[in-house]
Parts: structure tokens; sequence; C-alpha cells
């Protein structure tokens, strides 16, 4: 995967993961209202445009990717990845660090959960899905880490603000929820073996390649932002990140 520096942002690299994808997020009235229109946000939106952009930050250390926007109709994590991005684009990292703010730009567009008949966190195992071409990009770059970032709506599954994890076969899962959990209060929701519940999550997908990955949920009615989401989906966020010192 070629990553292009980006001048106007000196410390930012971005390259696709898709092309298929391309959507205009500007047309989500609710993702516009709930975030600043600044240069580097305008500039992620004309990115996405031609499809699924992943962002580059920092080099060295661990590779961790902070990912967001599986499910188009989940905004609040949308918000904040975004949020995240123009806080640390000036920083010094220690580690090198990818987002993927808008997994399915088109989804976010339409706020639609699925993409090509697709739920894409029940298909990240099967070929050329767009979730499974976000798990080879993960493994092509040698990604170390994933932090994938939901939301749920009251009386849906899980329905609780909560971090999904494994304790096998990447025991690290669990000690990263744990973790989340006790900065923010996010409720644990374990497995003993990745996948044992349901196939195609991305999260699991990543926990069965040997690639220690969480799944965080914030509460917030589906294809709306409930209010305080936006706030505790960049907690979480943040807090995945402090786990590495970050």
């Amino acid at each position: 995967m070629y990553f292009e520096k980006i001048e106007e942002f000196s410390n930012l690299e971005m390259s696709y993961v898709s092309d298929l994808s391309r959507g205009f997020i500007s047309r989500n009235k609710n993702i516009l209202k709930n975030l600043e229109l600044n240069k580097f946000t305008q500039f992620i939106y004309e990115k996405c445009v031609y499809g699924t952009p992943i962002f580059k930050l920092g080099s060295g250390g661990n590779k961790i990717l902070i990912l967001s926007g599986i499910h188009g109709n989940e905004l609040p994590p949308q918000i904040a990845n975004v949020i995240l991005l123009n806080q640390l684009l000036e920083k010094k990292l220690n580690h090198t660090l990818y987002f993927i703010p808008f997994a399915c730009p088109k989804s976010t567009m339409n706020n639609e959960r699925i993409f090509n008949s697709m739920d894409l966190n029940r298909s990240a195992h099967i070929n050329n899905s767009l979730s499974n071409l976000i798990i080879r990009a993960v493994e092509s770059l040698g990604i170390d880490f994933v932090g994938d970032f939901h939301s749920t709506a009251y009386n849906s599954n899980p329905g609780i603000e909560s971090v999904f994890s494994s304790k096998s076969p990447t025991p690290e899962s669990y000690l990263i929820a744990n973790h989340i959990s006790r900065n923010v209060g996010s409720e644990v929701l374990s497995y003993d073996f990745a996948g044992s519940s349901y196939k195609g999550a991305v999260e699991d997908v990543c926990n069965l390649k040997n690639i220690p990955a969480i799944t965080c949920e914030v509460l917030s009615p589906f294809s709306d932002v409930g209010e305080g989401a936006v706030l505790r989906s960049f907690s979480q966020m943040n807090s995945f990140l402090s786990y590495f010192g970050i």
C-alpha cells in the first residue's frame, strides 16, 4: 500500500483501502452539524469522494489503527475519529497511528448500516468485502493493534456502553478492554474465544489473526448523534491510545 505525503499537513500521509465505497460525507447533515468545518476536516471530506481513505501519523513504536464507520449509521465514533485526527495532526508521536474515520463513505452519506447488501461487521472474513479489504490493509501494513469504534441504540445489541474483547487467541485484547473500562467505565463484554458468538466482526477476525483488537460501543440513536455520545466515543479512543502511553 503506497502512502502519499500531504504537503499542506506536514505530518500526514494517506492512502486508500478501496475506491468502491466513495461517498459525499457532507450530505449527512448530522455529521456536518457536529464537526467544525476547518481546512483539515474539509480535506477529509474531499478524500472520501474517492473511496475509503486511511491516514497515517507518526513513525516507530507500535502500529495502531483507530477505525470507525463500519456501520455508516453509527455517527458519534466517526465524528470523534475526525476530532481526534485534528487534535493529533501536529503532535509529536512515539508510535505510528493509522486512522480510518469513515470506513464506508457511501453508507455514512446515506445513513445506512449495510453496504452492498452486507453488514460489514459480519463479513470481514468474506473475500473482497469492504471490511475484508480493511483486514488486508491491517495485515499488509503490519498493524499491531486495532480499535474499532461503534455506537449502539437502546434496546439493540448490545444496547449499553461497552468494550468487546476476547481472551483467546489474543489475551491482550482482554487486557486492553479492561484498561478502557477502568478509565472510562465502559462495561467489558468478553468472549473466551474470538468469533465464538458470530462470524465476521472486524475485531474477531483481527484477533483470530493474532492482532489484538477491541470493539468499543457508545449509546446513541442510529442515524443520529445522542447527547454526549461523541465525547464518550472520543474518551474511549483516548483511553485505547493511553494503553500504549499515547
